[in-house]
């Protein structure tokens, strides 16, 4: 009887054990499995991350392929991969760059990725209201520029700074002009400065007001014009490769025309209420005249970039002529000549009757602004103001991209997934 009881224990507490290893192991499947399935779900999740991923690289792709080849792309829009897509949005240029930026949607796990397409552009600082090489500055009754000069020649005549005044080189002089801030100068004579006079020891003073007298021990360093030769070359090249035009160019009696890149051998002549609108760099080796109530602009699609033509002759603007960027917020054009006339007669540049333009500048030659000239900067070896000329600075000419047009070449910046 003691002997069955005790095979009854052992019997039960076999079963027991039995019963609780196959609770543990089914427990340890259990967690096997789960994870099993946990890890089978991970793995779904990041196939479709990286799905979405490469569907907003994707994007991407087919958004910078339609901007470089010029084809019909909207502001915002949708590339669909059966039921997972891309969606791809484009900023409007800004400085010569737009934003794009595209969402990649698998199963709505989310990826976006970022890039900044930029035309390549050239920049030139004009950190002055007007500048001047060795040949200084001329400034004729009631004359102003409305901003800061810098010039490496004297700066004489019966005019107004309104700002700053920087006159370079020993024996240089500020004579009978008034400046209302400070003015940098070796010798002062018959001026009138509102703010700080500083002038270089060795120098003298002779009949000049001013608000306070500082000494300089040292010359003040000349300071070359903002764009070199080369860059220049470099323009003329960009017009070349775009075609040339042997002879002379005309658009006359309400024409409108479009032009650039383009080199002309001959003259450029826009007048008699014509329009020609630049598409590109214009070179032309002979002179440019733009008179009559004629324009020469720059086209839209140059957006915030500006533009220039460049002269080796001569450039005359006359009776309501018109020099105008694109129509976008920080876009201007430069008309730009490379001749070294310094006779007042016959000058590199010469500005008549109300013509209007945001950049005028003569590389080795002289600027002449007739009465009552309103433009937005001067930057020539000599500048000469007649009476009532205006330089009107505007402050966006501090960074200024020139583009060869917009067939230029574009560069890819800055790729990134930002979510």
């Amino acid at each position: 009887m003691i002997k069955s009881f005790k095979n009854n224990q052992r019997g039960a507490a076999l079963l027991i054990s039995i019963i609780i290893i196959l609770t543990v192991s089914l427990l340890i499947g259990l967690s096997l499995s789960f994870l099993t399935l946990d890890s089978a779900a991970n793995a779904q999740t990041k196939i479709k991350s990286a799905k979405s991923y490469y569907l907003a690289e994707a994007g991407i792709e087919d958004a910078l392929l339609r901007l470089r080849n010029d084809m019909q792309i909207a502001s915002s829009y949708t590339v669909n991969d059966g039921d997972n897509s891309a969606t791809i949005e484009i900023t409007d240029p800004i400085g010569g760059s737009r934003t794009i930026t595209s969402q990649g949607n698998s199963d709505n796990r989310f990826r976006k990725v970022s890039v900044t397409y930029s035309i390549t552009a050239d920049e030139v600082n004009f950190f002055y209201g007007a500048q001047a090489g060795e040949g200084g500055v001329l400034m004729g009754s009631n004359s102003q520029i409305q901003g800061n000069v810098f010039s490496n020649g004297s700066i004489s005549g019966n005019g107004e700074i309104t700002d700053t005044a920087t006159v370079a080189n020993n024996g240089n002089l500020i004579e009978d002009v008034t400046i209302n801030n400070d003015a940098y100068v070796h010798s002062c004579t018959d001026s009138d400065i509102i703010g700080t006079l500083y002038y270089v020891s060795g120098g003298t003073i002779d009949n000049c007001t001013y608000g306070n007298l500082v000494v300089l021990e040292n010359q003040i360093d000349p300071e070359p014009l903002p764009i070199p030769e080369q860059q220049i070359n470099d323009w003329k090249a960009e017009a070349e490769a775009g075609g040339v035009i042997y002879g002379d160019y005309t658009v006359s009696d309400n024409e409108t025309d479009s032009l650039g890149p383009v080199k002309i051998t001959g003259n450029l002549t826009v007048y008699n209420n014509s329009l020609l609108n630049m598409t590109g760099i214009i070179y032309v080796q002979g002179n440019i005249t733009i008179e009559n109530n004629a324009t020469i602009q720059l086209d839209s699609s140059f957006g915030s970039l500006s533009g220039v033509i460049i002269s080796d002759g001569k450039i005359r603007l006359n009776n309501n002529a018109f020099a105008l960027g694109s129509g976008e917020a920080g876009s201007f054009l430069m008309l730009l000549s490379t001749n070294s006339s310094l006779d007042l007669a016959n000058p590199a540049i010469n500005l008549y009757n109300n013509a209007e333009g945001a950049i005028f500048y003569a590389s080795n030659g002289l600027i002449h602004l007739h009465n009552n000239i309103d433009i937005r900067e001067a930057t020539g070896y000599k500048l000469a103001l007649d009476n009532n000329a205006v330089v009107s600075y505007d402050v966006g000419l501090e960074n200024v991209n020139f583009s060869s047009g917009p067939g230029g070449g574009w560069s890819v910046e800055n790729w990134q997934e930002i979510e």
